[in-house]
């Protein structure tokens, strides 16, 4: 029969910058009598690694554009937080009731560029997406092969909100080791009709089901285990697959 099982990581401390995240991960892992095994898929949330890569900001050091502290006034939140957005995107998408979504550097279209002040330091930092997160994904993965000899895929896992539905959901922001989307188009279904446009975003999919272990409590369980879920490995996949091309998106 069937079955996956998602194991949320315990015991993993607060992270600083240049802590060995691969090592944290599989040394939380054994402690609580669930060491890592071949295939697993760990996912991590997305602030443990922009901590450990050195991607939080003090937001009294910022120094705001002019156009930044006009945009504070308009969407009630601090010049300094709006410089940062600015900065970390490539265009901005939507402003409209307070709200900014943006295109970040790295591609991905979401709030605030993915910049969050939540679960940092009470209001006055700010953590950045990382720079790279599919490099950030591979990094980890290489250092969980060398300390247990395990082959496993890692998803790096982030919150966003979504177009016409209420509601925040994980989703992937990096990966390594697994391909990213399912792409059934070309088979047949149960009463043989031949399937066009099925293609599934599997890194979405596992980071959010381990949402429900790690939850708002990222500080506390930033890192599950999906166990038992058959994936098709990949050496060169990148989350970035996901990225529809503009000429294709609906809503924008």
């Amino acid at each position: 029969m069937p079955k996956v099982t998602i194991i949320g990581i315990t015991g993993i401390p607060m992270i600083n910058k240049n802590d060995d995240l691969g090592e944290i991960v599989c040394k939380a892992a054994q402690r609580q009598g669930t060491p890592i095994e071949d295939r697993d898929i760990v996912v991590i949330a997305q602030k443990i690694v922009s901590k450990s890569e050195g991607r939080v900001v003090a937001l009294k050091n910022v120094q705001p554009s002019e156009y930044a502290k006009t945009m504070s006034r308009w969407s009630k939140k601090s010049a300094q937080l709006i410089e940062l957005i600015l900065r970390e995107s490539k265009s901005i998408v939507r402003m409209v009731n307070g709200h900014l979504i943006t295109e970040t550097r790295q591609g991905w279209t979401c709030a605030n560029s993915g910049i969050d002040v939540s679960n940092v330091s009470g209001g006055s930092y700010a953590t950045l997406l990382p720079e790279d997160s599919d490099g950030s994904a591979h990094r980890i993965r290489k250092r969980i092969k060398s300390l247990t000899d395990k082959s496993v895929a890692i998803i790096i896992s982030d919150t966003f909100g979504r177009p016409l539905r209420d509601g925040h959901i994980d989703v992937a922001i990096g990966s390594s080791g697994i391909d990213p989307l399912l792409d059934l188009r070309g088979e047949k279904d149960l009463f043989g009709y031949t399937l066009r446009v099925k293609k599934t975003a599997i890194v979405d999919e596992l980071a959010s089901a381990t949402e429900l272990v790690i939850g708002q409590a990222r500080e506390k369980i930033p890192v599950a285990i999906v166990r038992g879920y058959s994936y098709r490995p990949s050496e060169t996949a990148k989350s970035t697959a996901l990225l529809r091309p503009k000429e294709k998106e609906l809503f924008l």
